[in-house]
């Protein structure tokens, strides 16, 4: 087989072409936008003593400026979450849904005992009863149980009851035992409970538990904030979807939320570099399935719909 001349340089020329093609597209697949849609943080506190330092109008200014659109809100006291739920006017202004949790916590002392105390099951029935300004509570938490153990209290059981009864989300900050022994002990065993496990396990539970627990129990949620190896150091010094991760939100593009964890102010503080922190990996993943996480799974747990940009 001969070339002339111009077939010759035909060749080479598409040959040119396809390299370069080729090259950036390679380039591009390293090259991420950071995500730019709505937010959902699933996991917001203001607490009292954050309201002195961050007042309403400021908190609603940065979720406002993050495009956070809607929050779960819970607070020790309660009162916090109520300041939230009560400004109804200023919240709309600000293109933002509050979906108030009732909070286990009347004070720091009940970190360590809530699980031992009637009253507190009592003290969420009656807040139950009452709801808030912005509807009826749709939560219970976020809760700590530092003791895996404590998940099978009384207390923990009822509660864990009642939320399935009446539909109720469940934010809690506990280890994968924990999940066993308040899922598992549901009148359903778990299957018509609904979830949220912030920091998606406390100490870095292994990528593959986590996925063992998604397969068990299908109302289970992983809130992202605070997860050890989620993101891994890159040579831009920006920090990176680690590979297991990137496989695990992939295959459970459905079951993954943000949260901000605003227990202290310094949260407050740094609260847009946590959001882009959230934006620039999450401009790693497929777009439909940066705005599942960032957005559309919390918002198909309370039937939301974002406002216009």
């Amino acid at each position: 087989m001969t070339f002339t001349k111009n077939a010759f340089y035909r060749f080479y020329s598409l040959l040119f072409l396809l390299l370069f093609l080729c090259k950036s597209n390679a380039h591009a697949e390293t090259t991420h936008l950071p995500y730019a849609g709505p937010v959902f943080d699933a996991h917001l506190h203001y607490n009292d003593d954050a309201q002195v330092p961050f007042p309403l109008p400021a908190v609603l200014g940065k979720l406002k400026a993050q495009k956070v659109q809607a929050v779960i809100a819970n607070s020790r006291p309660n009162d916090g979450t109520l300041t939230l739920a009560s400004a109804l006017q200023e919240t709309q202004a600000a293109n933002l849904t509050v979906i108030p949790f009732i909070r286990l916590y009347r004070d720091r002392i009940d970190y360590n005992n809530w699980f031992r105390e009637d009253s507190i099951y009592e003290m969420v029935l009656a807040e139950l009863s009452k709801g808030t300004p912005a509807g009826p509570f749709r939560g219970i938490g976020e809760f700590h149980l530092y003791d895996s153990a404590n998940a099978s209290g009384h207390v923990a059981r009822k509660l864990m009851a009642l939320a399935e009864q009446r539909k109720l989300v469940v934010l809690a900050h506990v280890d994968d035992q924990a999940i066993d022994g308040l899922l598992g002990a549901t009148p359903s065993g778990g299957k018509r409970s609904r979830l949220i496990w912030a920091h998606t396990g406390i100490g870095g539970t292994p990528v593959a538990r986590v996925s063992a627990l998604m397969d068990q129990y299908p109302g289970l949620m992983g809130e992202l904030s605070y997860r050890p190896g989620l993101t891994c150091e890159h040579s831009s010094g920006r920090a990176r979807l680690c590979q297991e991760w990137r496989e695990l939100l992939l295959a459970y593009p459905d079951r993954f939320l943000l949260g901000s964890d605003t227990w202290i102010n310094q949260r407050w503080q740094y609260y847009g570099e946590l959001m882009q922190t959230y934006r620039d990996w999450l401009g790693e993943l497929p777009a439909v399935v940066a705005r599942q996480i960032a957005w559309e799974n919390g918002a198909r747990l309370f039937d939301l719909k974002p406002f216009a940009p």
